[in-house]
């Protein structure tokens, strides 16, 4: 009897052992469930909220868009293709509230004859990027502005006996040929004919043939000369103009502690100037056109995040330039970041230019939209530096673009 008692009493024994280890095995299961599952509470709890953003915008039909960040305070600009007109706002900026601001742009096929360009009851007629003007009777040129004549053009000084020369001429059979030299026509009767000077310039101007000069065209007795405005030279095929470089040429009164900086037609003496310390943020002159910070504190982090370096750069442009067109390009002076940031900062001229993307390790400012001259535009350009993706250092390009008032 107390045989069978111990058998039955072992076996109780491994019957509670296997329902605790049972029991053991489902509380840890348990265990790694809640734990696995607060882990993820955190994670989620830890990780910073999106950053708020704007929808995609798209290239307008026959135009491109310059930008591809849609987050707050970012710029896409927009430009039509030649031909076209921009209606509706050429940059739009990503607000917080997830709108952007301005109005979509849409591109607009330009009207030629919406200007009534043709004078004097002159019929315009719409061509592919140009129009053309049918005149009455009474009026020729491009734009119906002159009055037909059926003799030559009137004589450029009218009291100058170099602009009406005698005709050559020679008895031949029964009749007498007259001719003039080159540059001259014949005026009057052909029994008492005069050759009168040929004003090539104001024919060509008149007819709409090819552009005599670059700048000014000058009548001389039997021919013409082209002249250029003052700051040019005149190349040697006689009508195109090339500007004087004062600087290199040393023609420049720039006062010692200034540069000079050639521009369409002059030059500019400019002094590049740090910004004033501010704070722990100070800089020191490196170089005539770069200012480097001076080390910061290691708690500051408003110093850490101001501009490490600010270069100053000046570019001539002609008038008219076209565009878009690429005028400036960034990249880091030394190995290291493995990203890079780029954006405009401030200006004069924001809505004139776009920053891009040109490689992987470098970026390019576009001009958007041509610019008429004589005028001045800055635009600041920052390009921020990246390692394993925490932030660096910032660069600042302070550009300064000289528009001269002439094409050339």
């Amino acid at each position: 009897q107390s045989c069978l008692s111990r058998q039955q009493l072992l076996a109780a024994i491994r019957q509670m052992q296997q329902l605790l280890k049972g029991q053991e095995t489902r509380f840890s299961e348990g265990l790694r469930a809640v734990r696995s599952r607060l882990s993820t509470i955190h994670a989620s709890l830890a990780k910073e909220p999106p950053a708020p953003s704007c929808p995609a915008l798209q290239a307008p039909a026959d135009g491109r868009k310059f930008g591809t960040k849609y987050l707050v305070d970012h710029e896409v600009h927009f430009a039509c293709d030649p031909g076209f007109q921009l209606l509706g706002s050429s940059t739009r900026t990503c607000q917080a509230n997830g709108s952007w601001t301005g109005q979509e742009p849409r591109c607009a096929e330009i009207s030629e004859c919406s200007s009534s360009p043709c004078q004097n009851g002159g019929t315009c007629l719409e061509g592919l990027g140009h129009f053309q003007c049918l005149c009455p009777p009474q009026w020729a040129g491009t734009s119906c502005q002159y009055r037909a004549q059926t003799a030559p053009p009137g004589w450029s000084v009218s009291d100058d006996p170099a602009f009406s020369r005698q005709p050559h001429c020679a008895q031949l059979a029964q009749s007498q040929q007259c001719s003039c030299d080159p540059g001259f026509q014949m005026s009057g009767t052909a029994s008492n004919g005069i050759c009168q000077d040929l004003d090539e310039c104001e024919v060509y101007q008149q007819e709409g043939g090819p552009r005599l000069c670059a700048h000014a065209c000058i009548n001389t007795p039997g021919s013409f000369r082209c002249s250029c405005p003052a700051g040019y030279v005149l190349l040697g095929d006689g009508k195109s103009c090339e500007d004087i470089d004062e600087c290199s040429l040393s023609q420049d009164n720039c006062t010692s502690g200034s540069s000079c900086i050639n521009t369409g037609g002059g030059f500019q003496c400019v002094t590049p100037e740090c910004p004033p310390a501010a704070g722990n943020i100070s800089y020191v002159k490196t170089s005539p056109f770069r200012c480097e910070r001076n080390p910061c504190p290691m708690e500051s982090r408003s110093c850490h995040q101001a501009p490490k370096t600010i270069s100053f750069h000046y570019l001539p442009l002609p008038s008219r330039a076209r565009a878009p067109v690429p005028l400036f390009r960034m990249a880091p002076g030394r190995p290291g970041p493995d990203s890079l940031r780029f954006g405009i900062a401030g200006g004069s001229g924001r809505g004139h230019f776009a920053v891009r993307r040109s490689e992987r390790h470098a970026g390019e400012l576009l001009l958007l939209h041509s610019l008429q001259g004589p005028r001045t535009l800055n635009v600041d350009v920052h390009m921020a530096e990246y390692l394993d993706r925490a932030f660096q250092a910032k660069h600042l390009s302070k550009i300064t673009l000289f528009v001269s008032a002439y094409e050339f």
